[in-house]
């Protein structure tokens, strides 16, 4: 069994407050991760794909690190 880190984002301050995009990143990231491990941690972002600057994936990363967990990941724009 895997630990994995989940990292969720959007574009868009509307797409984030939907829920629709970070909805469907986080069920297939939760269906993929089924039967393979754990999920221990989840970070998400609302920024634009422009940006370099990302604090939560950052810490996804460190974390993932930190537990020798996989990062999962999904991205919608």
């Amino acid at each position: 069994m895997t630990d994995f880190v989940g990292y969720f984002r959007v574009s868009t301050d509307r797409q984030g407050r939907s829920g629709l995009g970070l909805k469907a990143q986080r069920e297939a990231v939760t269906s993929f991760i089924s039967g393979r491990g754990v999920m221990l941690a989840e970070f998400t972002e609302i920024e634009s794909g422009g940006k370099n600057d990302r604090p939560a994936l950052s810490d996804a990363l460190a974390l993932c690190r930190q537990q020798k967990a996989t990062l999962r990941l999904t991205v919608r724009t």
